[in-house]
């Protein structure tokens, strides 16, 4: 999922995880991260270098630490030697561990900056691996709108000027939230989830034609923005085409496809008349149902299905009813 064009520079990670530089001496500002997997070196500390990722970050824990410890100082200098000389971007050590002095010496020599986390180990790693992924996914722009409803994603899109942005607004005034309008900042955290974010320049404001700009954090309160939202579901505005056959059930359903993942989408045609918040909602809340195992169009169906089974069976019972009487008729009238 990494990509060679993004990288996150070591000073963010420094800030992000609140890591205390132990070599302060060693510049950090221009070193930078493109890898999102971790590594903790136990084979490499006994001397084992193959299919060792140089470009990872390291992190020490409290058994590297131990067993760094338990070397010889000749074959403790040795194996840290080797294991800085092959250009990994920095150490961390997890646990507030001190600073050994080899660790220093060499760091020194080779340009190395040591960092310090006072977290688990174990937790440390999840949590920078985490914060890694999100920041090197694959990403993407697209032009539209970005509305949380009811902690649902809604990713809104159509043509310019068709009412992404109206129809955000009345979500804003009914209580929902804005991530991003105009431009949404895609990324692939996973093949589950896609989050969405808005451009640092444009954050917060919506335009609306024949008002201007809007700034809704400030308009609405901090309550109606929200900063990132993973997609969950996609809806296309496009106007109203009488040769068009729209779904009517939700049977059916169609996939928008952003990064290789496949996001379940409706086109909602535009007519006069028709409140677009309240079908935003109505999708969103739909959606939500569909997800924790109910579908309304299936359940319909499944009653409709029934009726007219049993509607059948009745018909067929009663045919079997009146040929049984028929023959009994017949029975009577011979005798």
């Amino acid at each position: 999922m990494d990509h060679d064009n993004y990288y996150v520079c070591l000073d963010e990670i420094i800030k992000k995880m609140k890591l205390k530089n132990l070599t302060p001496e060693i510049p950090t500002e221009d070193i930078r991260i493109n890898q999102s997997d971790l590594n903790r070196p136990a084979l490499q500390l006994a001397g084992f270098f193959d299919y060792f990722d140089s470009e990872r970050v390291q992190i020490i824990g409290k058994v590297e630490y131990t067993y760094i410890q338990n070397l010889f100082a000749s074959e403790r200098r040795a194996i840290l030697e080797r294991l800085f000389k092959s250009q990994i971007p920095c150490l961390i050590l997890s646990r507030s561990l001190e600073l050994m002095d080899d660790l220093n010496e060499v760091a020194h020599e080779t340009g190395v900056p040591i960092l310090q986390s006072h977290m688990p180990t174990s937790y440390f790693s999840s949590e920078l691996n985490q914060y890694l992924k999100t920041e090197l996914a694959p990403r993407i722009s697209l032009h539209g709108v970005l509305v949380d409803v009811y902690g649902e994603g809604v990713f809104i899109t159509g043509e310019s000027g068709i009412g992404k942005s109206e129809t955000a607004l009345e979500l804003i005034k009914r209580g929902h939230r804005l991530v991003a309008d105009d431009v949404v900042e895609i990324k692939k955290i996973n093949d589950d989830i896609l989050q969405g974010t808005s451009p640092d320049i444009i954050r917060h404001f919506i335009e609306v034609r024949g008002v201007g700009i809007v700034d809704c954090k400030t308009l609405f309160g901090v309550e109606s923005v929200k900063e990132s939202q993973n997609i969950d579901l996609a809806i296309r505005l496009e106007d109203w085409n009488p040769d068009k056959e729209y779904e009517r059930l939700g049977l059916n359903e169609e996939y928008m496809d952003i990064l290789g993942n496949q996001i379940v989408s409706h086109s909602i045609p535009i007519r006069p008349g028709r409140n677009l918040a309240i079908i935003v909602e109505s999708a969103a809340i739909n959606h939500r149902q569909k997800a924790m195992g109910y579908n309304a169009a299936i359940e319909l169906n499944n009653r409709v299905t029934n009726n007219l089974a049993k509607r059948t069976q009745e018909r067929k019972d009663l045919e079997e009813k009146n040929v049984r009487e028929k023959l009994l008729k017949e029975k009577e009238a011979d005798k």
